[in-house]
Parts: C-alpha cells; structure tokens; sequence
C-alpha cells in the first residue's frame, strides 16, 4: 500500500471514528439530554461523515494513480 492511500484509509478510519461516536454520545452518557440529538452530535457526525467521504475519495484516486 502506497503512502497516499495508508493516509487516505487514515482519514476514513477517524472520520467514522468521529461520525460514530458523535452518533452515541447520549449512549455513553457523554450527551447532555438523553433523548434529544443535539446540534453538537449533529455537528460532529457531519464532520466526521465529510472526513470519511474525503478519505474515500482520496483513497479511489491514489487507487487509480497506481
């Protein structure tokens, strides 16, 4: 595996890292209402959803580089 594409998997691995635990923070009890999606989770899933997409994309071009 080429350097661009470990860096580009890296990118996808923390953004669903990211998207994820934004997603379940009111399970973990890191939430601030239970049962409400608060614009701080909504936020950080976004981010992490745009982080995976660029990793992804990243990683498809270093692919087709090669």
């Amino acid at each position: 595996m080429t350097r661009n594409k470990s860096f580009a998997a890296a990118i996808v691995v923390v953004g669903v890292v990211i998207m994820l635990g934004s997603a379940v923070a009111d399970i973990v009890g890191f939430g601030a209402t239970p049962l409400v999606f608060g614009y701080k989770q909504l936020a950080g899933s976004v981010v992490g959803a745009a982080l995976a997409i660029v990793g992804a994309a990243l990683y498809w071009r270093a692919s087709r580089a090669e």
